[in-house]
């Protein structure tokens, strides 16, 4: 039986702070660069801040706790977005791809322009997994290790190549990461992606359903499947003619 604050809540709130985090990041990062400083600032206000609501919600198995998990999660993850749509956290390689690389070395080339990153998210996941390792609370770091996959997921799936590479929410100063993209084609490990997502999502589902009714797991279980729902729609999207500015073109300076 569907339960409102047991399933419906969960879902609808992953949903509206997922569009207008990602509305309020696209802003964030599409503005005059002389704004950076300040948004890096309050980016890395917010992110500790998340840091915190994680180790104090890791205590309890409240269902408020866990919403606090998961937007503590939500606000680190939002810190390393800053951080890299902004460039700060980018890579040491900030220009296109060289028309001839190919195989190792175009690879590498991809790797140097968001090692940073990249980095920055391995060493965050890991502390997270870590701090919460013995905590009856994990939502925090499951949230954050999971949106670290599917966004792994899709950069390497960008990287081979889909049939739609178009994004409207890419800041200019970032564009020479699109001459990474590979040709617009349904590569196989699109399928992949794709399946194992929903695949994730259909268990969560039945996770959610199944728990005790108005429990905290039926809380966390919803919130997850919602999380990976949204996971398993941004590969769907990679693969549809399907433009981000559509969703976010209100948070676009040059839109409004």
């Amino acid at each position: 039986m569907v339960s409102f604050s047991g399933h419906i809540l969960p879902v609808a709130f992953t949903v509206l702070v997922w569009f207008f985090a990602t509305g309020l990041i696209a802003w964030l990062d599409n503005r005059n660069r002389a704004t950076f400083p300040r948004s890096l600032m309050i980016g890395g206000v917010i992110g500790i801040g998340g840091l915190v609501m994680i180790l104090v919600a890791s205590h309890s198995v409240s269902a408020l706790a866990i919403y606090a998990a998961f937007a503590g999660a939500l606000m680190v993850w939002s810190w390393h977005e800053i951080g890299f749509l902004t460039g700060a956290t980018a890579g040491p390689r900030r220009e296109a791809c060289p028309p001839n690389a190919r195989g190792w070395a175009r690879f590498s080339h991809a790797s140097m322009t968001l090692i940073y990153h990249e980095i920055g998210l391995a060493v965050t996941a890991v502390l997270l997994v870590s701090l919460s390792w013995t905590m009856p609370n994990q939502i925090g770091a499951m949230v954050f290790m999971l949106m670290f996959a599917f966004r792994l997921s899709t950069k390497v799936n960008l990287f081979v190549g889909v049939p739609n590479t178009q994004t409207d929410i890419l800041p200019g100063h970032l564009r020479y990461l699109i001459s990474y993209y590979g040709p617009q084609r349904l590569h196989p490990l699109m399928l992949v992606s794709f399946t194992a997502a929903a695949a994730l999502a259909a268990w969560l589902g039945h996770a959610a359903f199944t728990a005790a009714p108005g429990s905290p797991e039926m809380v966390g279980a919803s919130l997850l499947f919602a999380l990976s729902v949204l996971g398993a729609a941004e590969h769907l999207f990679l693969a549809l003619p399907f433009r981000d500015g559509t969703l976010w073109g209100w948070a676009l300076p040059s839109r409004r």
